[in-house]
């Protein structure tokens, strides 16, 4: 087990929630790992101590990343569609890797950014996550 961590080895102001979510790192100090697995938020953050099993961005995450398709590829879509007016099956073979490329991509950054947000404004989905001084 390593020692506590102490809180003199965490900056002075909080590291940027934007930035610490998109590059999946720990929203306390900045620097540790968010995830230990593809979307498995970790236990603990490795460099600070942070509890991270608190963290849950629920279904948030998937929810903007389905908007955010939407408004990417149906502009897509009807451009194809009314522009070349290609058989049905061409949809089908064209859209899907695409879709789930991009929706692969966003969803890491996407759950780092809710659980920082979560961490900075001290949010809960019930209102019973203890954000005490020792999770400053």
């Amino acid at each position: 087990m390593t020692a506590p961590h102490s809180h003199q080895d965490l900056p002075p102001e909080p590291p940027s929630a934007v930035l610490t979510g998109l590059l999946c790192r720990c929203p306390r100090c900045g620097r540790g790992k968010l995830f230990s697995g593809v979307l498995t938020i970790a236990e603990r953050c490795n460099v600070c101590g942070l509890d991270l099993r608190k963290q849950d961005a629920g279904d948030g995450p998937a929810v903007f990343v389905i908007f955010f398709l939407g408004l990417i590829f149906m502009p897509l879509v009807f451009w194809v569609e009314f522009s070349f007016e290609p058989p049905w099956w061409v949809h089908i073979v064209l859209w899907p890797l695409p879709v789930v490329v991009v929706a692969l991509a966003l969803l890491r950054p996407m759950k780092g950014f809710l659980v920082a947000q979560q961490f900075r404004h001290h949010a809960s989905d019930s209102g019973t996550v203890d954000y005490g001084e020792d999770d400053r």
